[in-house]
């Protein structure tokens, strides 16, 4: 039982390891080493984001609030603002894989969590007829029912 609970744990860190075929057949003696080494496809990063440095960072606790900043070497930036009364406002972005930029701010207070960009899906916009409809419903209001005893 206890063989096949340790064979479990090796084969779950193989697939959750970060190198590629070929570096876990080097880590096991090559191609043709005398063990025997199951091929496994691992997702890797293709792009530096895993070496990503951190270029700028700075965090400013006050009684009055807080601002944070941070900035890193693959285009990742975000910067944001609090108060006392936890209010944060704030911005995030990064460039896309098409290599676009992604820009988003936010505000979250009382009100909830509100942010806004281009990128962000908009909903549709509402069909004349409903318009019209809603038109005629505020230039009719229905009259004030009345109760008699």
């Amino acid at each position: 039982m206890f063989k096949a609970l340790i064979f479990t744990a090796i084969v779950g860190i193989a697939f959750a390891s970060p190198l590629s075929t070929s570096a876990l057949k080097s880590i096991a003696g090559g191609s043709s080493g005398a063990k025997k080494v199951i091929d496994v496809v691992v997702p890797h990063v293709s792009n530096d984001d895993v070496h990503a440095q951190t270029v700028n960072r700075v965090d400013d606790v006050r009684a009055d609030g807080f601002s944070a900043i941070l900035e890193t070497s693959n285009h990742i930036s975000e910067s944001r603002n609090g108060d006392v009364h936890g209010n944060i406002h704030g911005d995030y972005g990064w460039t896309s894989p098409e290599g676009e930029h992604i820009q988003l701010t936010y505000v979250a207070d009382e009100n909830g969590y509100q942010p806004s960009g281009v990128h962000l899906p908009t909903p549709p916009p509402i069909p004349a007829a409903i318009l019209r409809g809603l038109e005629w419903i505020a230039a009719h209001p229905p009259a004030p029912e009345t109760y008699e005893d």
